[in-house]
């Protein structure tokens, strides 16, 4: 059962048809006392549908574009109306007039982002009863609004909606990209309590805190990956990981298990132990000092040099200076003496062969160079004897 105002189709009920797709019903007429529209089917049973007069005159004066008319007409029509008269609205493209009309938080909140009034859809959120503001319903609205806040680049509103919709992987974006740093590490927390341990684990990278991305991986049983880890950044828990990684590879392969080397039994098969040691000291150092504000970003263009530093080879090179100086010569000794002379001839008599081999060679390639230049002197000197012939014939 469809109306139009204006040109414009409006469906108002969908009613039974025949198996022919013929419609079993016929309109008796429409009272404008009773606001409603009469019909009887076959069966001559009578069903009628309301049908508010004031609707229809406000939805003409809007097709008309007369709003001041509409306006007027408005008070007239119930509260229960509002909805639909802001969704005939929408669909004559007039959204700022349906954002004012509708009653649907769902609806008005929908309006509220297509128009860019983020504002007003967070207010609409912050309504939400207490019932269903943990429904998945609503983590999804959050979700839309802290989308829409980034884009309209509201960060302050984007964080907000993204806590409020557990939302870690965008709030690991915003905080790494704005640099804030207490943000990120309110956001390692907040992760870990959620489980979120890939967003925990790269958060705490990202300030600095390694131990708790160790404790990270080894909770989560990937010890191998932990124990690569505190070889890299923490070589002061090695023993204590490793021991763990053997223990539990035990389980799966004894032979495996007893391959792993730990550097408390194979001290050999890990150099420069005691160096890596003093490097750790130095990074936990350096994470305490600037703990409270971090590495400014103005810094970046020295600070990204320090990324190339190989620190061992730096202390290495600063705590064994003498290394480089040449070792102190040996005594010698008549043995020594003997097989330093035998050496010297030998190499005195390879000098000679050297050079005769040279001096021959540069014989042999004389004795040729004349040899043809000869040849050519001689086909120069026929060559003309032949011309001063010819020339007298």
């Amino acid at each position: 059962l469809n109306y139009s105002v204006g040109g414009q189709i409006e469906t108002l009920v969908h009613l039974d048809t025949t198996a022919g797709g013929n419609t079993q019903h016929t309109i008796l007429g429409y009272l404008a006392k009773e606001d409603r529209v009469y019909l009887i089917d076959k069966s001559l049973s009578v069903v009628s549908y309301k049908v508010l007069l004031g609707v229809l005159q406000y939805q003409t004066a809007v097709m008309r574009g007369d709003f001041d008319s509409a306006n007027e007409l408005l008070p007239s029509i119930p509260i229960e109306e509002y909805t639909k008269v802001a969704r005939f609205l929408e669909s004559q493209g007039f959204k700022e007039e349906a954002l004012a009309v509708t009653q649907d938080a769902d609806h008005k909140f929908d309006l509220s982002l297509e128009l860019g009034h983020v504002d007003t859809a967070h207010q609409i959120l912050l309504e939400t009863p207490d019932e269903d503001k943990e429904s998945t319903d609503t983590h999804a609205k959050w979700k839309r609004l802290s989308d829409a806040a980034l884009k309209d680049t509201n960060l302050a509103l984007c964080e907000s909606a993204s806590i409020s919709s557990n939302d870690f992987s965008g709030l690991l974006l915003l905080y790494s990209a704005t640099g804030n740093l207490n943000g990120m590490e309110k956001l390692a927390a907040m992760a870990t309590e959620a489980g979120k341990t890939n967003v925990a684990f790269v958060a705490n990278l990202l300030t600095g805190n390694v131990e708790a991305c160790a404790d990270i991986l080894i909770s989560t049983k990937r010890l191998p990956e932990a124990a690569f880890f505190v070889r890299t950044y923490l070589p002061s828990k090695i023993d204590e990981v490793a021991s763990m990684w053997k223990e539990d590879l035990f389980t799966v392969s004894e032979t495996a298990s007893k391959a792993l080397a730990v550097p408390k039994d194979n001290s050999d098969l890990f150099p420069d132990m005691e160096i890596a040691l003093q490097v750790e000291q130095m990074f936990l150092a350096q994470r305490e000092k600037t703990k409270v504000t971090g590495i400014p970003a103005k810094d970046y263009m020295t600070a990204k040099d320090d990324l190339d530093l190989n620190l061992i080879q730096l202390i290495k090179a600063r705590t064994q200076p003498a290394a480089a100086e040449a070792p102190p010569a040996e005594e010698k000794t008549d043995d020594d003496d003997g097989a330093a002379e035998a050496a010297a001839a030998a190499e005195a008599q390879a000098a000679a062969e050297a050079e005769a081999a040279a001096l021959k060679e540069a014989e042999d390639a004389a004795a040729a160079a004349a040899a043809a230049a000869e040849a050519a002197a001689a086909a120069e000197a026929e060559a003309k004897d032949d011309d001063f012939g010819e020339d007298w014939e």
